[in-house]
C-alpha cells in the first residue's frame, strides 16, 4: 500500500469572504469561512497569539494576526492597508475567494496563566493580536483573577474595536481604561500616553502573580516596558508579540530571523526575558 502523501504546508486552503466591516482609517475587519467544512473544523485548534498566511491570488501573500478567540464561532482578520497585497484584500467584496494557511507560531499559553492577574497594554493596532487573549480570558473568567486593559491611540477616531471596547468597559469585574494622545471634540476621557493610565486615580495594577501583555508601536513598547519594570514586574512576566515579515511561516525562508530565533516558529510570542536574549535590539 502506498503511503499517504505528505500535505504541502505551502498550499493555502480556499476561504470565502462573508462580510467586511470598516474599523478606523485604512483598517478593516474581514469575516470569512473555509470552503471545505473539514478545513473549517481543523482550523479551530488555533491559539490566541498565533497567525496565518493570507493569499490574494495573483497578487501575493502576507502574515496576519488572528484576532478571534478559539472560543468564538467566526473567523476574521483585522488588516491595515499598507502595501499592494493588503490593498488588494481591501478591494475584495463578499463572496470573493482568497487563501489561508496556518495557524502558525507558538501563541500565548493562556492555560499557564490560570489563577493569575492579567494586565493587557496596547497601543494603536497593537490591540489586534491581544483581542484573542482578552476574549479568551473573558470566556474563562473564573479561571483568572483581576483582568485589566489599558489601551491608547493617537486620537479618539483611531480607537480600534470601539463598540467592543464600550462593552468591555461595562463588564462587571473587568477593567477597561482608554486614553488618547490628543483630544478632539466629544472626547471626555483621559488624554496622555497609555502608560499614564497606570497612575489614573482609582487604578491599582497588581504586580505579584501577574502577567503583563504588551503590544504596540516600538516607542510605546519601550516606555511601557520601562513603566512596568519600575512598578516591579520581572522580565519573565512581561509578554509580547514580535512583528516581522514571515514569508513562509514554517521556519524555512529566514526572513523573520532575529538573532538566534525565527519569529514564525519560536514566536511570535516572547517574554521580555527572551527578547533580551535574541541578539538584536527590538
Amino acid at each position: 500500500m502506498n503511503p499517504s502523501p505528505t500535505p504541502n504546508v505551502f498550499l493555502p486552503k480556499i476561504a470565502i469572504l462573508d462580510r467586511v466591516d470598516s474599523e478606523i482609517d485604512d483598517v478593516k475587519t474581514f469575516y470569512w469561512h473555509f470552503k471545505d467544512p473539514a478545513d473549517q473544523e481543523a482550523f479551530r485548534v488555533f491559539r490566541p497569539g498565533q497567525f496565518a498566511q493570507v493569499s490574494i491570488f495573483g497578487v501575493g501573500e502576507f502574515p496576519a494576526s488572528l484576532p478571534p478567540s478559539p472560543t468564538e464561532n467566526e473567523y476574521f482578520f483585522t488588516i491595515r492597508q499598507v502595501g499592494s497585497v493588503t490593498a488588494a484584500l481591501h478591494q475584495l467584496k463578499p463572496g470573493a475567494v482568497f487563501g489561508v494557511r496556518g495557524p502558525y507560531g507558538n501563541g500565548f499559553p493562556m492555560e499557564e496563566y490560570y489563577g493569575r492577574n492579567l494586565v493587557f497594554v496596547a497601543g494603536g493596532i497593537g490591540l489586534i493580536p491581544l483581542r484573542s487573549c482578552i476574549v479568551y480570558a473573558l470566556h474563562f473568567r473564573k479561571k483568572y483573577k483581576k483582568i485589566q486593559i489599558f489601551y491608547g491611540s493617537r486620537v479618539p477616531k483611531d480607537l480600534l474595536y470601539l463598540e467592543t471596547l464600550r462593552k468591555w468597559q461595562k463588564t462587571e469585574g473587568f477593567e477597561c481604561h482608554l486614553t488618547v494622545d490628543r483630544s478632539t471634540e466629544g472626547w471626555n476621557g483621559p488624554v496622555g500616553v497609555v502608560g499614564s493610565l497606570f497612575k489614573k486615580p482609582g487604578v491599582s495594577v497588581p504586580v505579584e502573580n501577574t502577567v503583563a501583555f504588551v503590544c504596540g508601536p516600538p516607542i510605546m513598547f519601550r516606555f511601557v516596558i520601562r513603566d512596568l519594570k519600575t512598578m516591579g514586574f520581572e522580565d519573565v512576566n512581561i509578554v509580547s508579540t514580535l512583528e516581522r515579515y514571515m514569508k513562509c511561516g514554517v521556519g524555512k525562508c529566514g526572513h523573520c530571523c532575529i538573532g538566534v530565533a525565527y519569529v514564525c516558529v519560536d514566536g511570535p510570542v516572547f517574554t521580555y526575558a527572551q527578547i533580551q536574549k535574541l541578539g538584536e535590539e527590538i
